[in-house]
């Protein structure tokens, strides 16, 4: 029966990698030639240091432009990313092997590897639509989205095979709070002159998409390891996070795309 499950959860990851291929292949598409012609949004990313004016005999902020970020191409690349994880675990047999390995032990360690990846990719993404263009902010918000998924799967590791009662929520609750620091940064920024009324539409509703997307991840976490219903098989809570993660993808990487495309 668990073979089954299997076999099916196999075919199900190569579905839906079709799907985050599909969708990236059209996003390139739309990076490299509609966007481009009626002007691509291409923050300029920038360095700020201190440096001594000699005439002020002080030292003062400045800053220097580095380079234009593809923003289009890495958006595509957001869901070229998951694409391939999908594939990963799904058509080479030594890796999927691998993969259901995992699952029996109530791990995936390859789904927490993609989301420090992508999902780091989109938040930097997010964050320069509202005027995060300094390189070490935008880095700092990259590694701490990152470490937030590793704590995940650090979550997973500590408590493979666990009962629930003898459950370590540290790690839950450490990448809870790591995942609070960049919506912090993006908030200061978003809300910074007060003009509320002129925040666009595509703004709110990145924000709105990715709260609820932020939420449902580590609800569908609770509810594996607290057990509750279908969820006291890991592999149905596996295919939720499937689920979970091709929707809120895509609504944020269309959302994104075209609040690129604004004014």
């Amino acid at each position: 029966m668990q073979t089954d499950a299997l076999k099916k959860l196999r075919n199900f990851n190569k579905i839906m990698g079709g799907l985050h291929l599909i969708q990236g292949l059209a996003m390139l598409f739309l990076a490299t030639s509609v966007i481009q012609k009626i002007g691509e949004f291409q923050p300029t990313i920038t360095q700020n240091f201190l440096a001594f004016n000699p005439q002020t005999r002080s030292l003062e902020l400045q800053s220097k432009d580095l380079f234009n970020l593809p923003f289009g191409i890495l958006v595509a690349l957001f869901l070229f990313i998951s694409a391939a994880a999908h594939a990963l675990v799904s058509v080479p047999n030594r890796m999927n092997q691998i993969y259901n390995k995992d699952l029996e032990l109530g791990i995936n360690k390859f789904r927490w590897f993609e989301y420090a990846l992508s999902s780091s990719i989109m938040i930097v993404l997010i964050s320069t639509l509202f005027g995060i263009y300094d390189i070490a902010s935008l880095l700092l918000i990259f590694v701490v989205n990152a470490s937030m998924n590793l704590f995940g799967l650090v979550m997973e590791q500590l408590n493979s095979q666990r009962r629930k009662e003898d459950l370590d929520w540290g790690p839950f609750l450490w990448g809870s709070l790591a995942g609070i620091a960049p919506w912090a940064a993006i908030l200061l920024y978003m809300f910074g002159n007060g003009n509320f009324d002129r925040v666009p539409w595509f703004v709110w509703a990145i924000v709105g998409t990715y709260f609820v997307a932020f939420n449902t991840f580590p609800v569908n976490m609770v509810l594996q390891y607290q057990k509750i219903g279908k969820w006291r098989n890991y592999l149905f809570g596996e295919r939720v996070y499937i689920i979970l993660s091709l929707s809120a993808k895509s609504i944020l990487a269309w959302l994104v795309l075209f609040g690129a495309m604004q004014p």
